[in-house]
């Protein structure tokens, strides 16, 4: 019997399916495929199964989210309520405390008006007394102590903070740590400004208002200028009586006045100089000596009568 030629049986397995084009990024692809946590899926399946949804189903859960809805509706009205109750009250003790203040404003004006009035009665008698017992001296007196008001030519300096004062340069050489701004003027400024203007020639000084004589003082606390421990405001009109244009001429001429003409250039501050026909200045509010005593026998010992002479 003649054998048939049989084939090699085909031992190959089934051929392999192709690789996905994605298969490098398994794990952005199951996060694709499995964006749901399972224990999330699991929870939101047992709710479709008991039949749970957000609102509540049974009459009783009903029931107290309609309470609960009850009592936030009565607390927001209450407060409302009250809020409005409470704003008549608000407004009453508002205006009674303004009413206050300006009652205390009025007050602090009477006040001031008798302590001038006070002031002005004690110059009246100084001056009685300065000419019964001054040897005719009294207006001199009056008029080298501060106490009189003075009217004559004179000048009118004007010295005011740099524009944008407020802010601070930082690093310069007229900052310290309790005045860092280089544009503000400065107790010392006007030190040198009244100094400059005394040893130019000036007879009679004032600063906005304030008449200076020997016991004033010139101070700062804060950022304020205190002349006689008033705080005084930019800008500063500071006014001298004396010849007008000499004056002018001799203060800008002197060391003080090349000084505020520094502050001028390199640091911004605002002066302006002129000279005036005709300037007044007030009497200082108060002339009191502390420590001060007339010296015994100083009219012999000098052979001439020196008033109210101080050691």
């Amino acid at each position: 019997m003649c054998g048939m030629s049989q084939q090699r049986p085909d031992r190959s397995t089934s051929q392999k399916p192709a690789a996905r084009p994605d298969a490098s990024m398994s794990l952005l692809t199951n996060v694709m495929d499995h964006s749901l946590d399972d224990g999330y899926a699991e929870a939101a399946a047992r709710k479709s199964a008991v039949g749970v949804r957000g609102l509540p189903r049974t009459l009783r859960a009903k029931l107290g989210l309609a309470v609960g809805l009850v009592l936030a509706a009565v607390v927001v009205t209450v407060g409302a309520a009250q809020a409005r109750i409470a704003a008549p009250t608000l407004a009453k003790e508002h205006q009674e405390l303004i009413n206050r203040i300006e009652k205390g404003t009025d007050e602090a004006d009477e006040l001031q008006k008798r302590v001038d009035a006070t002031r002005d009665a004690v110059s009246r008698m100084q001056r009685e007394a300065l000419k019964k017992h001054g040897d005719g001296k009294a207006e001199l007196l009056a008029l080298l102590s501060g106490s009189t008001r003075v009217t004559g030519p004179g000048v009118r300096l004007v010295v005011d903070d740099a524009k944008g004062a407020s802010e601070s340069s930082g690093g310069g050489p007229r900052e310290s740590s309790g005045f860092s701004d280089t544009g503000r003027v400065r107790d010392r400024d006007m030190q040198r400004v009244v100094n400059g203007l005394w040893e130019s020639g000036a007879e009679a000084i004032s600063v906005n208002g304030q008449r200076l004589t020997s016991l004033s003082a010139i101070r700062a606390a804060g950022d304020a200028i205190l002349v006689d421990n008033k705080p005084l405001v930019p800008p500063y009109t500071v006014l001298a009586v004396g010849d007008g244009q000499r004056l002018s001429t001799a203060f800008q001429d002197s060391a003080d006045g090349r000084y505020l003409h520094v502050l001028q250039e390199n640091y911004g501050v605002r002066t302006r100089i002129s000279a005036e026909s005709e300037v007044t200045l007030p009497p200082a509010p108060s002339l009191t000596v502390r420590t001060a005593k007339p010296q015994a026998g100083a009219a012999e010992a000098d052979g001439a009568d020196t008033g109210k002479g101080t050691s």
